[in-house]
């Protein structure tokens, strides 16, 4: 078959979805088919120009290029998964959160006027009719299948895939850290992490690895604190590095706002770690068992705190809980065989 994969870039940025989408192509071609990716930029600001990339979407003619038929298009993300075809199914990873669960919190970036209701009205009115073109419908995780049930009325199937890293990770030991690998982001708030360090009373320490536009904030938030000696940044880091601070990590926090999917919990489970997530983090509470595999504790650096010294003071109980992360992600039994399989039945 030939096959066009359809997703949006930002310019200049490139994260797990990026790598989800290259690694999807990659597994289309294992398998024999002709894969491409179709990306056009995609720009929210000012808010009037996500209608604009909408509209770029729509008026696309996708069933023949240079001379040939297109036999199959898959839809990845807002407003990629918009496209027209005959035969169209759709992976969603993500719909665009600021019009859903996004709207009307401090990470909302619509606006609150007229003119930012009337384009969240838009996007929300547009998925909803015509998310239902494609001929089936996946979700990357069930978080997002259920915001299309809740806010479009639409079933989506949970279609979960292997991190781009899990052939590379490894447990080498149990050491004083707690490491947390993400986009210094609002979203991802780092901020309570640290917050949580400054009521620890066991010594543990933390390692914040990768870069974003947070990262100045968070810095400042450190040396306010006094917490340079316990909380480092280390900015972007190689993928060997990354695997290292993985193996030797004594557990992982991961605690984003409302996350689609999240690359950070698979991983961890697969360096042998447990995870700290919190309650409303979305994606990583749907692996995390809370004091099976790792911890749910509410968005609150007090509770986030008992846990981490609970790990540092009981690194036994650390361990039989890093065990059976891997124990849970090996029963996934996740493989790009059985996403493609999915994807052209």
């Amino acid at each position: 078959m030939r096959i066009l994969i359809c997703t949006t870039q930002v310019p200049f940025t490139s994260g797990g979805a990026e790598a989800h989408i290259a690694n999807l192509r990659a597994a289309l071609i294992e398998h024999g088919h002709e894969a491409e990716v179709v990306a056009i930029p995609f720009q929210w600001n000012p808010p009037e120009q996500i209608v604009n990339s909408m509209l770029v979407w729509r008026m696309l003619d996708l069933r023949w290029c240079n001379g040939r038929a297109v036999d199959l298009v898959v839809g990845m993300k807002f407003p990629a998964y918009l496209v027209r075809h005959p035969r169209k199914v759709l992976w969603i990873l993500h719909q665009h959160k600021q019009a859903y669960e996004l709207w009307d919190t401090q990470y909302g970036d619509l606006g609150a006027d007229e003119e930012a209701r009337r384009i969240r009205e838009i996007i929300v009115d547009a998925d909803t009719r015509l998310i239902p073109e494609a001929r089936r419908v996946f979700a990357n995780s069930r978080t997002v299948a259920q915001r299309l049930q809740t806010y479009n009325g639409i079933s989506a199937e949970a279609l979960y895939h292997p991190t781009p890293r899990a052939a590379s990770l490894r447990c080498d030991s149990y050491g004083d850290y707690i490491l947390y690998p993400s986009r210094l982001d609002r979203l991802k708030r780092q901020d309570l992490l640290i917050r949580a360090m400054a009521q620890t009373s066991s010594g543990v320490r933390c390692v914040l690895a990768g870069g974003g536009p947070e990262e100045q904030e968070l810095r400042k938030l450190i040396a306010r604190l006094g917490l340079d000696d316990r909380v480092k940044l280390t900015g972007l880091v190689s993928d060997d590095e990354l695997n290292r601070l993985y193996a030797n990590a004594l557990a992982i926090y991961y605690g984003p706002f409302a996350e689609d999917y999240g690359y950070v919990t698979l991983e961890a489970f697969g360096a042998g770690k447990a995870v700290v997530t919190l309650a409303d983090s979305g994606g990583p509470t749907e692996f995390v068992r809370d004091s099976v595999n790792g911890f749910v504790v509410p968005p609150d650096p007090d509770a986030i705190a008992l846990k981490l010294d609970l790990l540092l003071k009981r690194r036994k109980l650390a361990e039989e809980l890093g065990r059976e992360g891997l124990k849970s992600l090996n029963a996934l039994e996740l493989s790009w065989d059985k996403v493609v399989r999915k994807l052209l039945s």
